[in-house]
């Protein structure tokens, strides 16, 4: 009786085979990990080592740990109101995004028009330009309006890339949200905007939220038009603030490390509150259910 012989494709891996497959996503998730936490850690590490250590030359450890870079970054009757002009016009430049957004995306996701295309590729194509050409036109008509050095002056320029992203990725989401459902509010006699407010945007809640955390870390750091918008302490902006700390014949690396902490702390703090409503967000965004 002929022998019969399994062809090498049918071959299942050994478990010495799967375990160096293992091993080997293990030691590159190791190496990924590592060079996206290094740096963070090493500010943070430089954040409270003394001046003096510091321009001594680099340790990776410490030999004495202090707290002075961050009471003296404190201490400078600006920065507390910086970080709240941040935070002002974050939440304005998110608010008034998350407010106009929602409108022009389901009109994009549910009505094809002629032009449709055209407006997409261009709210997509806002992105690929440097935003210094659009900094010129934004400082006439924030001049004009009379919003030049205003927080919410800075918020309506911000939504120059703000409105743009967020109407993209608001329609990717809705277009996830079945059509079905829709019609059978519509039959029970629910308006358009009807079903957008009690159908469409509770079942895109994830999605809104990876939205929002998005343009809000967009307007959180965002510096060149908060720099060439704002002049005086009551409008300049955190980034704008921690520039200033570099001086012709001075560089405070531990200051400077200490406010790059302090700038990281919210971004990590929207990621803890909403990391898991954003990451299906994303993923609701990614497949049409």
């Amino acid at each position: 009786m002929a022998s019969v012989t399994v062809p090498a494709a049918g071959r299942r891996p050994s478990t010495l085979q799967r375990t160096w497959h293992v091993l080997h996503l293990a030691i590159l998730t190791a190496v990924v990990v590592a060079l996206a936490i290094l740096p963070l850690a090493w500010i943070a590490l430089t954040s409270i080592t003394p001046e003096a250590e510091i321009i001594e030359g680099p340790a990776y450890v410490p030999s004495t740990l202090t707290v002075d870079n961050y009471t003296t970054v404190w201490r400078r009757g600006d920065f507390p109101e910086l970080m709240l002009n941040s935070l002002v016009v974050a939440g304005l430049t998110v608010a008034l995004s998350m407010a106009v957004a929602p409108l022009a995306a389901y009109s994009l996701s549910r009505h094809r028009f002629r032009g449709r295309g055209l407006i997409l590729i261009l709210f997509l194509s806002i992105r690929m330009f440097p935003f210094v050409l659009m900094l010129i036109p934004a400082y006439i008509i924030l001049r004009d309006l009379g919003l030049l050095d205003d927080r919410l002056g800075l918020a309506l320029a911000y939504m120059t890339f703000a409105l743009p992203a967020g109407i993209w990725f608001m329609k990717t989401f809705f277009d996830a949200v079945p059509t079905e459902i829709e019609d059978a509010a519509r039959i029970d006699g629910c308006s358009r905007i009807g079903v957008l407010g009690r159908i469409v945007l509770p079942l895109s809640k994830p999605g809104l939220m990876a939205t929002a955390v998005f343009l809000a870390i967009g307007a959180w750091s965002e510096y060149l038009f908060a720099l060439m918008l704002t002049t005086s302490r009551g409008s300049r902006t955190w980034p704008v603030g921690v520039s200033l700390l570099v001086g012709e014949f001075q560089l405070p690396y531990g200051q400077l490390a200490a406010t790059g902490v302090i700038t990281v702390i919210p971004i990590l703090l929207a990621y803890a509150l909403v990391g898991r409503n954003m990451v299906r967000g994303l993923m609701g965004g990614a497949m049409k259910g």
